[in-house]
């Protein structure tokens, strides 16, 4: 039979808050973490704000320092959402449970870009003996995962999805099946990313998917706006520690929401114009998994990123998967306030649904001034709306065509 799998603890790092309750109280005052980025010249650049992490100093989250200089800023994000994480769930991985039966998967849609950028600027100015020999191990997107379980002592199942924009909801998703099918007792699962960077910039500016409303930050994310121009980049980490029920129960933990559906598609069709067919049959997919109806749905957490073809794209799928009931269900998109965590947006978009189903309390989509007529849902605009949210669902879709959608649901023993 398969295992039941519970939310048990929470972690993040983002430009809206370093902690739980920092973060929530941010979104329910509908503050946006969008800022002109100072980390680096961007005054050529046609995008020059961000939504940054800005004093963050791995030290302060008790990050020995010499270990810190030997990892990328998305590794000390995983690393610190993780440890909070754990320490939301009371959860000692060498003390309360066999290290051998937690697992750790969290993702990085592009990895240690500042260390390549670092690194390859010393290869061309000092030549190839000068580049350090952490250069790899920095990098790899995998090293999250690598990092956290070495930190922690976690023994269980160790991977890592890099699936773009999707890559922090397949992390849970597929950790989610671990435990579902017995391979893991506990994991510790979400994404991590920083690509506030010169190339990172550069890339998406050459795209021209980014907001160009320089001279107004905080109102360029605005998912379902006539007005949008693009999505702005965000940077950090979610986490989130999921648990067998059993496990759960047997050591007295506190419950946040159970998972009970994850599903997956590819669109097969563009790498970076969404097909809405993929994604209702991602929706799909994960409502079948959770042996639920459409009509149980209550709230939708979107991908949402205020990109033209994106948000639209989205609403007919959300439409096709759901049919009339989608003009019932609250959608709303975090990144108008978080900006676009990138392959940490998954996990940070799990957090917050998790924090709507204990709180009973929908974050709003701000930003949302006049709603686009081909955008026609209930997109909880600007303002947080109290609800009794059973059932939430999170969307994330990525470059390439990879979608995931998860499930979550009030606990009931």
């Amino acid at each position: 039979m398969a295992q039941r799998v519970v939310v048990t603890g929470m972690g993040v790092m983002t430009a809206i808050g370093h902690d739980l309750d920092t973060f929530w109280s941010s979104l329910m005052e509908g503050k946006s973490g969008v800022s002109l980025v100072e980390s680096f010249d961007v005054s050529e650049y046609p995008t020059r704000i961000a939504a940054s992490i800005k004093d963050f100093n791995p030290e302060d989250f008790n990050i020995d320092k010499k270990e810190a200089r030997r990892m990328d800023r998305f590794v000390q994000f995983a690393v610190v959402a993780s440890m909070s994480a754990l320490k939301d769930a009371n959860l000692n991985v060498n003390e309360d449970t066999d290290p051998e039966r937690v697992g750790v998967y969290v993702g990085s849609g592009i990895g240690g870009l500042s260390t390549w950028e670092e690194q390859h600027k010393i290869l061309l100015d000092k030549g190839p003996k000068r580049v350090s020999p952490f250069f790899i191990p920095m990098m790899i997107a995998n090293m999250a995962s690598g990092q956290i379980s070495m930190i922690t002592g976690a023994k269980g199942p160790n991977s890592t999805a890099v699936t773009a924009c999707a890559t922090g909801t397949h992390s849970i998703g597929d950790s989610y099946k671990m435990i579902q099918r017995g391979d893991a007792d506990v994991m510790i699962c979400g994404g991590a990313e920083a690509t506030i960077s010169p190339t990172g910039m550069a890339g998406f500016c050459a795209l021209r998917a980014m907001s160009t409303r320089n001279d107004e930050p905080a109102k360029a994310s605005r998912p379902f706006d006539t007005d949008r121009d693009g999505f702005v980049m965000g940077e950090g980490s979610g986490i989130l520690i999921l648990e067998s029920l059993e496990h759960a129960q047997k050591r007295g933990a506190r419950i946040y929401a159970e998972v009970i559906g994850y599903g997956m598609s590819g669109d097969a069709h563009h790498m970076t114009d969404p097909d809405p067919e993929g994604a209702k049959r991602c929706m799909v997919k994960a409502i079948k998994d959770a042996g639920i109806a459409a009509e149980q749905i209550d709230y939708i957490n979107a991908h949402g990123t205020s990109t033209p073809v994106g948000d639209r794209s989205e609403t007919t799928a959300i439409k096709l998967a759901l049919g009339e009931h989608a003009y019932k269900v609250a959608v709303s998109s975090t990144k108008s306030m978080t900006g676009h965590l990138l392959g940490a947006a998954g996990g940070v978009e799990a957090v917050i649904c998790g924090l709507t189903i204990k709180n009973g309390i929908i974050p709003p989509t701000i930003n949302l001034d006049n709603q686009d007529p081909e955008c026609d849902l209930d997109y909880v605009p600007n303002t947080p709306r109290k609800a009794d949210v059973t059932i939430a669902m999170s969307n994330s879709f990525g470059f390439g065509g990879h979608n995931a959608t998860i499930v979550l649901k009030k606990f009931e023993a």
